[in-house]
């Protein structure tokens, strides 16, 4: 690592960069087709402004909750990313050695490239599991009775990558998974249809395996078949949080997979507001752009729960280990702290839209705090 010290989750970003080859960077890195939608993630959340609220009572603040039963010190989850010995050699263990460190929840991915019973063992923080629901249902029930068996809280079921998006970055610069890396959870077996091929001259519903992509039904189907809260994460209509809500998911993540599936879909931060409505008091989390505390203090403003961090943990990850990770993760909680003292936040459930001001982010239905003179934290 530089022997400067970073100082923010940015400098992590130039740093793993330095570290890593320019396929596996294209993989971790890019998004979709133009990337349009994920320059966007962060782009949108510097069109909201914030508030400032002074001489407001900071005694005795916190930034603690309660999550579908956990019990989080600040409401920054480690999102889940696949492969992560691509950026280390330790993996999703360095990283579960920094989540425990900094008494965080990690999301670990099915396609992860450790064990989930291994990350489990090493890790002293809470744990979900993310499932990637696979074309049997025995292969999807096994993954979930061997994350209830492990210890893991909650399941998060991706539902935004049915197909991979078109990675034109990663196609140009030729990444290819090496060997000695795979998703160690499926033992063996196919991943699921995510990348669906398509002969010259035939069209992709051709493809008998489109038939054999999942819908609401599976859903339900886990509920009822496992004991942890399940989340269904991908969510950007309003619609699909109502059915989400009907299929018995116990919360939500609003999610465009980092702008890695579909190419000029809306900004997570975007489609938040409409989301939180449709899902009423539903817990409805936010992953995709954050990479401020105030990025933090404007998502719950807007009605999330929680955020999650992907891409910056990778950075920290690449750049130095489980203590990178450690490092990004305690500057964003800092700079989210900060942000609540300076706009008279004295915990989460403080956060309210009065904090953002008024010509911040398209389409927002909110009380200016300009003009809301009674209000008082």
């Amino acid at each position: 690592m530089s022997h400067e010290t970073p100082t923010c989750l940015a400098d992590y970003e130039t740093l793993a960069q330095q570290v890593l080859s320019p396929q596996t960077w294209a993989y971790l890195q890019s998004g979709a087709a133009d990337q349009l939608t994920f320059v966007r993630n962060q782009q949108a959340f510097t069109d909201i402004r914030l508030c400032p609220r002074h001489l407001q009572n900071m005694q005795g603040g916190n930034t603690a909750l309660d999550l579908f039963g956990t019990k989080l010190d600040y409401p920054i989850l480690i999102a889940p990313v696949a492969y992560q010995k691509l950026a280390h050699p330790d993996g999703e263990q360095a990283c579960a050695l920094a989540a425990s460190a900094m008494r965080a929840t990690m999301v670990v991915s099915t396609l992860s490239s450790t064990t989930l019973e291994d990350i489990a063992n090493t890790a002293s923080s809470p744990l979900w599991f993310q499932l990637y629901l696979q074309t049997e249902q025995a292969d999807s029930l096994a993954l979930i009775r061997r994350a209830e068996e492990a210890g893991y809280r909650a399941l998060v079921i991706t539902v935004d990558a049915a197909l991979n998006g078109c990675r034109n970055a990663e196609q140009r610069a030729g990444f290819v998974l090496p060997d000695h890396i795979s998703a160690v959870n499926l033992d063996g077996r196919k991943l699921p249809a995510h990348g669906l091929s398509v002969p010259a001259g035939a069209s992709l519903f051709q493809n008998p395996a489109l038939a054999r992509l999942h819908d609401w039904s599976d859903i339900e189907w886990v509920v009822a078949h496992t004991r942890l809260p399940v989340l269904i994460k991908g969510i950007l209509a309003p619609q699909d949080a109502r059915r989400a809500i009907q299929a018995g998911a116990a919360g939500m993540i609003v999610s465009n997979h980092g702008g890695r599936v579909l190419d000029t879909v809306p900004a997570s931060i975007e489609a938040l507001p409409a989301v939180v409505e449709a899902a009423g008091t539903t817990p409805v989390l936010l992953d995709g752009g954050i990479r401020r505390g105030t990025d933090v203090l404007k998502a719950l403003a807007l009605g999330a729960r929680a955020v999650m961090l992907g891409r910056p943990i990778i950075h920290g990850l690449a750049a130095n280990g489980p203590s990178g990770v450690a490092h990004v993760m305690h500057i964003l909680r800092t700079e989210f702290e900060m942000a609540m003292v300076q706009c008279g936040c004295r915990s989460v459930s403080d956060i309210d839209a009065s904090v953002l001001w008024p010509a911040g982010g398209p389409g927002l239905n909110r009380t200016s705090c300009a003009t809301d003179a009674a209000h008082s934290k």
